[in-house]
């Protein structure tokens, strides 16, 4: 088995004296060598051997790797920016999403005298007035900030969070840098098509600067625990907010087994199925009851406590489902259950999940397939796993645009499915959601009227106004066409592909008239005795002679093509 990559203990952006010119070099130096990497990706020659999917497939997964090193060793913004993007399997090829995935923001500590610096400064007051005691070594460190345990002066025990120095004066200059870049990706004629980067800049920059504060963490911890305060297996934090302020936040100390150490989890005696049931339940009953939840359930954020109750750690990262969505959401479960693509797409397009273009029937086309094939299997049966990689290959280079509240329930859903079948390797996810769906489902047509008879009844009236009113329909179109409002366009693919080769033929004439030249010149040359002179020519002609050999192999592509 494979080690896990050392830490480093040292990253130029966690120095004191790491300049601001520095840093606009580090960010651009990163960001034109992966520009260059795009750009040859584009390139047939760029291959060995000439291209194939699967070496395009395993240089991608290799500059995955390299993009993920290379965004920790930028730091904190970037490792967070990284982590959002591996929700955007819209945006993005799966090769990178997957790794982008495993980005972990372990980095080295922040020396103890910082620590003591901010808490005086946001509190008020020094450490040793504040606490009983206080470990000076870190339980954990991350991009963000620390964490240490301490103990309060009336004898609880705490841990105590605290953000990394320096950290929103980082973030003011990385987004600015950042927002230049995304300009450029939004003008770009190949990768600003279709794609809505200013957006996606926008809400990156939301969710960040929410992250950072930790008086809204502690405001999201509270309301987490009011949602379980009725639920003995579940327990979440208190805060402590005589003690939290910006930079800062005290939460009760719980401390549990981490719920992917399985072994130790078997070694306490505690029920492997039932904490994998408990799991997926607990974030269920986030999502569909509450409509608030963890937006980052990964095994380090979620621990098992000495009675068999899950403990929840992090709340700088939350989701919440607008009370409209619902409704809509309802109308994609109809669609799902009825098999009904042209509704499941409308239904996202009113989710906003789904960027309405001049031609959708590719994006009708795939999503009834997935429908076709979704349904073969029932719902207990199937695996959230494969369910997300059927939406994310569908969606990519197609104008969907998930939303982050859905691309982070997406990867929670994955995320617990993975630990719950280490916990119990018969563990089906969508078998514990299943009575949850189908309370939704009735929730949801009991309160809005919309039974079988409502929907039924819903669906004549909609075909019977359809029926009236095809033909003021009819007549509207014909007078778009008469006015010249509406254009047919027709393609010839053999037409394109005579056009193609014509104009390759005649850049191949080009060249070919450009290397007799050379040849005659290095000739003449050689002949009056200019030998160096003649030899430079033969070098030159060797240029454009590549170049129409390229030229011979794409016109010999060409003739194969059907």
């Amino acid at each position: 088995m494979p080690q896990p990559k050392p830490k480093k203990t040292s990253y130029r952006w966690n120095r004191e004296n790491y300049s601001t010119n520095r840093r606009r070099f580090d960010i651009w130096r990163f960001v034109v060598i992966l520009l260059f990497q795009f750009w040859l990706n584009s390139k047939n020659w760029s291959y060995i051997g000439g291209y194939t999917a699967e070496k395009a497939a395993t240089r991608r997964k290799k500059q995955a790797v390299w993009i993920t090193e290379n965004l920790l060793e930028l730091g904190p913004t970037f490792i967070k920016v990284g982590q959002l993007f591996s929700t955007r399997a819209d945006l993005f090829p799966s090769e990178y999403v997957e790794e982008l995935s495993k980005l972990q923001d372990q980095v080295p500590a922040f020396p103890y005298e910082q620590v003591a610096k901010i808490i005086a400064a946001d509190l008020g007051k020094p450490i040793p007035q504040l606490f009983r005691s206080f470990d000076p070594i870190p339980l954990a460190a991350a991009s963000l900030g620390q964490v240490h345990k301490a103990q309060l002066n009336s004898g609880e025990e705490v841990v105590v969070k605290i953000q990394r120095p320096g950290l929103k004066q980082l973030f003011t200059i990385d987004l600015a840098i950042l927002k230049r870049i995304t300009q450029y990706f939004q003008n770009h004629p190949k990768w600003g098509k279709g794609r809505d980067w200013i957006g996606i800049y926008e809400e990156c920059c939301k969710i960040l600067w929410k992250e950072v504060d930790y008086l809204n963490e502690g405001r999201n911890a509270d309301t987490f625990r009011r949602n379980f305060r009725g639920e003995d297996w579940v327990k979440v934090p208190r805060v402590y907010w005589r003690y939290t302020s910006p930079r800062v936040v005290t939460l009760e100390y719980l401390p549990g087994i981490k719920i992917s150490h399985y072994d130790a989890i078997e070694a306490a005696g505690l029920d492997r199925k039932l904490l994998a049931r408990l799991g997926a339940k607990a974030y269920l009953h986030q999502l569909l009851n509450d409509g608030f939840f963890h937006a980052d359930p990964h095994p380090g954020n979620i621990a098992v406590s000495a009675d068999g109750a899950l403990i929840f750690y992090d709340f700088g990262m939350m989701g919440q489902l607008q009370s409209n969505v619902k409704e809509k959401l309802m109308q994609t479960l109809f669609g799902i259950v009825s098999k009904d693509g042209d509704r499941v797409v409308n239904s996202l397009i009113a989710l906003g999940a789904l960027v309405p273009t001049g031609d959708m029937s590719p994006v009708r086309r795939s999503v009834q397939f997935m429908l076709d094939n979704f349904m073969d299997k029932p719902f207990e049966e199937q695996s959230v796993a494969s369910i997300s990689e059927d939406l994310y290959d569908i969606a990519y280079d197609q104008p969907f645009r998930f939303p982050a509240t859905f691309t982070f329930v997406m990867r929670a859903f994955s995320t617990l499915e993975g630990v719950g079948k280490g916990l119990d390797p018969e563990f089906n996810f969508m078998e514990v959601a299943q009575p949850f769906a189908t309370q939704v489902m009735s929730d949801l047509t009991t309160s809005n009227g919309n039974g079988l008879f409502d929907e039924i009844s819903r669906q004549a009236v909609q075909v019977s106004s359809t029926a009236l009113s095809l033909p003021r329909r009819i007549d509207d179109t014909i007078d778009k066409l008469e006015r010249g409002d509406i254009r047919v366009r027709v393609r010839s693919s053999e037409s394109d592909r005579i056009l193609r080769r014509l104009g390759t033929i005649q850049v191949s004439t080009n060249y070919t008239l450009f290397i007799s030249a050379l040849i005659i010149s290095a000739t003449l040359l050689f002949v009056n005795g200019y030998s160096t002179l003649a030899l430079i020519s033969l070098l030159l002609a060797g240029i454009p002679t590549w170049a129409l050999f390229r030229l011979f192999r794409r016109l010999d592509r060409l003739d194969k093509m059907p």
